[in-house]
């Protein structure tokens, strides 16, 4: 399919571009629809529910992340730690620029 463009201005060429995406959008939606529907009847068919296939696929339902006990203080602000994981905190930058040890500021 060939549509020629080159007799429209500006204005034209602008709307064309804006029913264009809106018609991309409304593609995409009916294609994870269907594939949405397609996917639910190969689960029926094989006696299992969707939900069940993705939370097998996505780890649902393993262990849960475990929020890592703090390794450091601030010694000026003891509310301040860190775990020792990312990025170091800017309280631990000014200590360590400041002349003390990692090991000075373990909890």
């Amino acid at each position: 399919m060939t549509i020629d463009i080159s007799g429209l201005n500006a204005a034209e060429l602008k709307k064309l571009a804006a029913k264009i995406e809106k018609r991309t959008v409304e593609v995409e939606k009916e294609t994870l629809q269907t594939a949405l529907k397609e996917m639910r009847a190969i689960a029926d068919k094989l006696g299992v529910t969707f939900e069940d296939v993705i939370a097998l696929h996505s780890g649902k339902g393993k262990k849960t992340a475990t929020k890592a006990a703090p390794k450091y203080a601030n010694p000026d602000d003891p509310s301040q730690t860190w775990t020792g994981r990312g990025r170091k905190p800017a309280w631990l930058k000014a200590a360590l620029e400041a002349g003390k040890s990692i090991d000075d500021l373990m909890i």
